[in-house]
């Protein structure tokens, strides 16, 4: 396989090897070109993990740094992204009152903060549901991702947030109570008129735009690696794919490349991307 002419990095995207293709959808990225991404900590069930204890989130993201080694014997470099998912809250709010979710959530993320803070991730994940719930669910969701913002503020690391389509313009306000830089707070599947840091789904129609204008985004493809749901959200080959059409087609160059997949990768994860 011939070097890399351009870093490519899949900003959001997950391997299963439990439930779906792992290591060979890691080898399908790299061999369309990818050459970096953040490997996104999985929902708790997923995994076959029942929590009942913010330290029980560990094997989750234990799980998750096992399948990370697993890829970087390919030669990918890959960044850990540890957090607890906002759909998590319906889950437990199953069997313990919402208050007691929203807790147990919170102790989670203050496990993956500890694993930030030895140096074992880059950075959190957390939100709030994308779905319609109750006031009080949606409140207390509010508040756990309140907590993600202090502790990604304590720990000086980027934030991922899953949230509903849009803006979300009060995360700002949120942000700023947490003292949290906006700038590193990463709107995981954004529209661009987030004032967050947008990550956009690759094939996004925004996106040709976007390079024009010189806007800083990243490009995800949120890969799920499920076989019962194969290639959702899109498959593994699509940010190299997609980034190679634009530079063949010339609305992106090779500075735009290093613009998106280098620079303002290291500017919001606080990470060096660099070509091996």
């Amino acid at each position: 396989m011939k070097s890399p002419e351009y870093p490519v990095t899949d900003d959001h995207i997950h391997f299963n090897p439990r439930g779906g293709r792992g290591l060979e959808a890691a080898k399908d990225f790299l061999r369309a070109g990818g050459t970096h991404l953040f490997l996104v900590s999985l929902p708790s069930w997923t995994l076959g993990v029942d929590v009942s204890a913010g330290t029980d989130y560990g094997e989750v993201f234990d799980e998750t740094l096992r399948i990370a080694e697993m890829i970087r014997s390919t030669g990918l470099t890959v960044f850990t992204v540890l957090g607890v998912h906002p759909a998590e809250m319906n889950r437990l709010a199953e069997r313990m009152p919402v208050d007691e979710a929203a807790g147990l959530m919170m102790a989670g993320l203050d496990c993956a903060a500890s694993y930030v803070r030895e140096g074992k991730a880059v950075a959190l994940k957390s939100g709030r549901p994308h779905y319609d719930v109750s006031p009080e669910m949606l409140d207390a969701s509010n508040d756990v991702l309140s907590h993600a913002l202090r502790l990604s503020a304590e720990c000086g690391c980027a934030l991922q947030i899953h949230a509903e389509s849009g803006p979300c313009d009060d995360v700002v306000t949120m942000a700023a109570a947490a003292r949290m830089p906006v700038e590193r707070v990463v709107k995981h599947y954004a529209s661009p008129d987030t004032p967050l840091h947008p990550s956009l789904i690759a094939k996004h129609d925004a996106v040709p735009q976007m390079v024009r204008e010189r806007r800083r985004f990243t490009m995800e493809s949120d890969y799920m690696d499920e076989n019962s749901r194969p290639g959702a959200v899109t498959g593994p080959k699509s940010v190299p794919k997609y980034t190679g059409r634009l530079v063949a087609a010339g609305v992106m160059t090779i500075e735009d490349c290093y613009f998106i997949h280098k620079d303002t990768v290291e500017r919001v994860y606080g990470v060096t991307v660099e070509l091996k």
